[in-house]
């Protein structure tokens, strides 16, 4: 359901923390600068919630693990990319010293699993801390309190850089899958926005922004290959035929 006024017709697209829309927000003001485009603040939980209600037209989450917190009706998704798994840890831990890490490496730590489950993995390495954090951000500050240790999709651990903590990647830990989530049927702004994700020409014939080429007429046509055949040289123009032929002489 889209949010508009008889004036302003209006997408409301929620996003969660550590996706970065900027790219595609900026392609839709250009291509629909008519239709604002408001960014809606949410967690992974809040998602299918929010479309269900209808408060927002379309979601940038994290699937399946959005699907797990609520009911959001008749849906569709799109997965977009895979994000890379890090352990974040204090910056003077021993585990710094490799590049890369398994799941293997991490069997004797104490982990943090914070209640919004940005990352979702049934079997879990080390042992759990009792005490789970609301949030990531609260995680965020326990490991570098000395707490424990925590599991997230790369981009979030950049979201909450701290310079006393660092992060490796988990070559073998499950990943999370960024997509969109949307309610059936697709409306029109949907549609729009799912163009410009999977990069969509704005020439495109399914795009709004894209305006059908107006029909010729044969007489249209058959002066268009008139034009282009004489551009040519392979048949004289009206110029050329007045100059070799003139006007008849008077006798």
């Amino acid at each position: 359901m889209l949010v508009t006024t008889p004036d302003a017709p209006t997408f409301r697209l929620a996003y969660v923390p550590g996706v970065t829309p900027g790219k595609w927000v900026r392609i839709w003001q250009e291509r629909l600068p008519d239709v604002p485009l408001d960014l809606v603040g949410v967690t992974v939980a809040e998602c299918a919630p929010a479309i269900g209600r209808g408060d927002v037209q379309m979601a940038i989450t994290r699937l399946p693990d959005a699907l797990r917190h609520g009911d959001p009706g008749p849906h569709h998704t799109i997965e977009l990319y895979e994000e890379t798994t890090v352990v974040v840890v204090p910056k003077d831990h021993v585990l710094t010293a490799g590049d890369e890490l398994t799941l293997d490496d991490l069997t004797d730590e104490h982990f943090l699993w914070p209640l919004d489950e940005p990352l979702r993995i049934d079997e879990q390495p080390g042992a759990a801390i009792e005490h789970r954090p609301e949030t990531v951000a609260d995680a965020i500050e326990l490991v570098a309190a000395g707490i424990g240790l925590l599991l997230v999709p790369m981009s979030l651990a950049r979201l909450h850089h701290r310079k006393d903590l660092a992060y490796r990647p988990v070559t073998d830990a499950p990943t999370s899958t960024v997509g969109l989530l949307w309610p059936q049927p697709t409306g029109e702004f949907a549609d729009e926005f799912i163009g410009i994700v999977r990069g969509r020409k704005a020439t495109s014939s399914r795009g709004r922004a894209a305006e059908p080429a107006p029909k010729r007429s044969a007489k249209e046509k058959a002066a268009a290959r008139r034009a282009a055949r004489e551009a040519a040289g392979k048949i004289p123009g009206k110029s050329a035929r007045k100059k070799a032929g003139g006007r008849p002489k008077r006798r």
